[in-house]
């Protein structure tokens, strides 16, 4: 669209591209849909990549992994009724792990409202509790006002996700309103004072922890909490799935508080006096069903950094909070120095963490997940993006691979199945040079399988792992937990995996044994294309720990 255009001829659908080209706006996911043409039509002559995806859920996936790597909006349009609701389990995802996030649905004529007419829907009645803000433009002279607050609404305080409802005779009619200005997110720095008082606290503690999570963050903040950890000589751990915030090698790095952690670091954890929360919530998973930290007053000294006002003390009732950004936070306490040297306490943490993720577990079975991610680890470049969406495969994934720098992981702490094939999708299009290696369960796959063809569609040679055990594995594991021995529900019949990927045009292969993986691996990185390593485990193989079996037998041994 020619910028010169006279503002009196642009239509809704025009408004809207040029305001999110003012907004910087350089890659939109999107599923098209008759009832916002007129914005496709804009989208035709804008300097914007718009990637076609195969089903509304996956571009709006694409979108948030675009928003976690970037920490701008992730822009995503789908049609009405089904397309909305498709693509509701992303916005669910950018809600759950605060990335900013903005999804356009088209959305049937005003005069129709109220009859229920074809593919009508409420959005503030469906999308209300799962974003941060549910509008309609109903005028198109508001349309460069109300995009741009989505913007502001969507990075500021807690980020989070915006959806858009256009009317479709609202995006043909004509506008003649300006574009609005690009907004900073107001942030706010700490005090001479709080900062006198956390370095007392912080000086003060005997065993203190750090534990890294939520959004906000960048590389040079990631840089900073470094610097910030050796100052104060503290402990670093990270939250669920936020392994990018602190490099594993790193003396101070003590492991991550996820799904399955590792028994010694939550002791630990549970041991510390001191808990600084920087950036994240500490829910349900962190916190091992809240049990970490007692509610709503924690026995330790609690302080806590967290972008959203509303979060601050709503679980947790901190001692001292700071309510900005990690990254602003990092920038104000950078001439702090601490007076304490805990190097027992470091190497005690440092030494919990490679017991846990040095060495992989035996499994059942000719596959070895873990030795996989090890050797992965040595081969992979630092600044790899590895992503993943929910199954049992994950864990050992997060045990076993090494995050070595901000933005090399992408997975959901919503815990949201078929993540990993559009994230990957998303990294590559956006950081074509990189590295872009997606993990995917059997059951999680197939989710959102049929993106693989937007990969090969824009020539982008991600590697996607499928880990192949016949079953929803951790719901078997759940249900071999509660109900032992009662199967159901939980079996699947798979395709073949690798023939899948060459019908699409991208490279296939089928990996029965550990020692077969990496020269599979490297096939696939020669063969430049999107490929599938099709990998066929055990089902006794469940957790790193616990097979199938042992499981079931502890269970009926409990009396279950």
């Amino acid at each position: 669209m020619d910028q010169s255009t006279s503002l009196a001829t642009l239509t809704g659908g025009e408004a809207i591209v040029r305001q999110l080209v003012t907004e910087g706006v350089t890659d939109v996911f999107c599923v098209p849909g008759e009832s916002y043409l007129a914005v496709l039509d804009a989208l035709h002559d804008a300097e914007v990549k718009v990637t076609i995806c195969r089903q509304e859920g996956g571009a709006a996936m694409m979108a948030e992994a675009h928003g976690k790597l970037t920490g701008k909006p992730g822009i995503c349009f789908v049609t009405r009724g089904p397309g909305a609701t498709n693509a509701a389990a992303g916005v669910h995802v950018a809600m759950q792990d605060s990335t900013p996030m903005i999804l356009f649905v088209g959305q049937i004529e005003t005069g129709m409202r109220e009859r229920e007419a074809f593919q009508e829907v409420d959005y503030r009645a469906v999308f209300g509790s799962m974003a941060k803000w549910v509008t309609e433009i109903d005028d198109a002279d508001r349309v460069p006002e109300l995009v741009a607050r989505a913007f502001h609404v969507a990075t500021s305080g807690r980020p989070g996700p915006v959806v858009i409802a256009l009317p479709e005779d609202m995006l043909v009619a004509m506008t003649g309103a300006e574009a609005v200005p690009p907004m900073r997110p107001a942030d706010a720095a700490p005090s001479a004072g709080a900062l006198a008082e956390l370095a007392a606290l912080l000086d003060a503690a005997e065993r203190p922890l750090i534990v890294a999570g939520g959004s906000g963050w960048d590389a040079e903040a990631v840089t900073r909490l470094a610097g910030f950890a050796e100052a104060f000589s503290c402990p670093v751990t990270v939250s669920f799935r936020r392994q990018g915030l602190f490099p594993c090698d790193h003396p101070n790095f003590a492991g991550d508080l996820s799904v399955g952690a590792n028994p010694k670091l939550v002791d630990y954890a549970k041991a510390s006096d001191l808990v600084l929360l920087l950036g994240g919530r500490l829910s349900e998973m962190p916190s091992q069903s809240y049990s970490l930290l007692t509610i709503p007053s924690p026995s330790q000294k609690f302080i806590h950094v967290h972008p959203g006002a509303e979060e601050i003390g709503r679980v947790y009732r901190p001692d001292l909070a700071f309510n900005m950004t990690p990254r602003a936070f990092l920038a104000g306490v950078g001439a702090l120095k601490g007076r304490r040297d805990r190097k027992g306490l470091l190497a005690e943490g440092h030494a919990i963490y490679h017991s846990w993720s040095d060495t992989p577990t035996e499994v059942p079975g000719s596959f070895n997940l873990g030795e996989v991610m090890v050797a992965l680890r040595n081969e992979l470049p630092r600044d790899a993006v590895v992503t993943n969406g929910a199954g049992n495969y994950a864990i050992w994934l997060h045990r076993y691979y090494r995050y070595r720098q901000f933005g090399t992981q992408l997975a959901p702490t919503s815990g949201s199945m078929g993540f990993g094939l559009p994230a990957a999708v998303a990294a590559k299009r956006v950081m074509p040079q990189k590295t872009v290696v997606a993990f995917a369960g059997d059951g999680c796959f197939l989710m959102t399988g049929q993106e693989f063809a937007t990969a090969v569609q824009y020539d982008l040679p991600v590697i996607v792992v499928v880990v192949d055990n016949g079953m929803y594995g951790t719901i078997r594991m759940h249900q071999e937990r509660e109900y032992p021995g009662r199967v159901i529900g939980t079996e699947l019949k798979n395709p073949d995996f690798a023939a899948y990927a060459r019908a699409f045009g991208g490279h296939g292969e089928r990996v029965e044994t550990t020692a077969e993986f990496m020269p599979a691996f490297r096939r696939a990185q020669d063969s430049g294309k999107p490929a599938i390593l099709h990998c066929v485990t055990d089902p006794e193989a469940l957790t790193p720990a616990r097979s199938l079996s042992q499981i079931r037998a502890a269970s009926q041994a409990a009396g279950r």
